[in-house]
C-alpha cells in the first residue's frame, strides 16, 4: 500500500477500499462502512490539494486521483464515492464513471440499520444510509443514494445516479429517471413517474407525473422551471 495508507494489508478477510472525496458526505459513508466491517478504508483521495495530508475522522487524505493506478497495482480494487449531490447529480455521476473507467469497482454500502427486503435489486455503488427502508420488489440503479431515514416502498424503480434525500418518501410503484433528485422530506404518491434529471424540491408533495428536466415544488407540487438544466 502507499505509505501512510493503512499498512501492508487490510485485516484478514476484509477488503481494502479507497474513498473518493473528503466532504461531509464522505464522513457519513465512512461511518456506514466501518459499521459494515467488510472493508478496510486505506485512505481518501481528493482533487483539492488543500485537503491533502489532512484527516477525515481518522482517515488520511492521501492525494489526488492520480494515485489510483498505483493503488490498483497494490491490490486496491474497490472504491466508495464520498461526493454528494444537491439538486444536480450529473457532476457526481461523472466522477463515478471516470473512476470506474480506471478499473475500480464501487462497493454497495448499506448501513446496518437500513431495512432492505430480500427481493430488492441494488446496483453498483448504491449507498443506503442509517434508517433507510427499501421494500419488496424495488430496483435501484448504479450510484443511487437513499439518504438517512428515506423510504423507498415496494416496486419502486430508481434510475442510475438518483439521490433520494433525507426523510423523503416514495410510495409503491414510483419510477424515477436517471440523475433525478428527490429533496429532503418530499413525498411522492404511488405509481407516479418522474423523468430523468428532474428536481423535486424540499418538502414537495408530488401527486402528478413530472417530466424530464422539470423542477417542481410545493404542496401539491407545481412546475417551477420549464427548461433544461444544462
Amino acid at each position: 500500500m502507499l505509505k501512510g495508507a493503512g499498512g501492508k494489508h487490510a485485516r484478514w478477510g476484509v477488503k481494502p477500499i479507497v474513498g473518493i472525496g473528503s466532504s461531509g458526505h464522505a464522513r457519513v459513508v465512512l461511518d456506514a462502512i466501518r459499521l459494515m466491517r467488510e472493508f478496510e478504508v486505506i485512505g481518501l483521495l481528493d482533487q483539492d490539494r488543500s485537503h491533502h495530508d489532512q484527516e477525515v475522522d481518522g482517515i488520511r487524505v492521501l492525494g489526488g486521483d492520480d494515485l489510483l493506478p498505483r493503488l490498483l497495482s497494490q491490490g486496491v480494487q474497490t472504491a466508495f464515492l464520498g461526493v454528494g449531490g444537491i439538486g444536480d447529480n450529473r457532476p457526481r455521476a461523472k466522477i463515478f464513471e471516470r473512476i470506474r473507467s480506471i478499473g475500480l469497482c464501487f462497493a454497495k454500502v448499506v448501513h446496518p440499520s437500513a431495512v432492505v427486503a430480500d427481493s430488492v435489486e441494488l446496483g453498483e455503488g448504491v449507498v443506503l444510509f442509517a434508517g433507510a427502508i427499501v421494500n419488496s420488489g424495488a430496483r435501484l440503479g448504479k450510484n443511487v443514494i437513499v439518504n438517512t431515514g428515506a423510504i423507498v416502498d415496494h416496486d419502486v424503480i430508481l434510475g442510475d445516479h438518483v439521490h433520494i434525500a433525507t426523510g423523503a418518501v416514495l410510495s409503491g410503484g414510483v419510477r424515477v429517471g436517471a440523475y433525478s433528485h428527490i429533496g429532503t422530506g418530499a413525498c411522492v404518491r404511488q405509481n407516479i413517474a418522474i423523468g430523468s434529471r428532474a428536481l423535486i424540491a424540499v418538502g414537495a408533495a408530488v401527486v402528478t407525473d413530472v417530466r424530464d428536466d422539470e423542477t417542481v415544488a410545493g404542496v401539491p407540487a407545481r412546475l417551477m422551471i420549464l427548461q433544461k438544466r444544462n
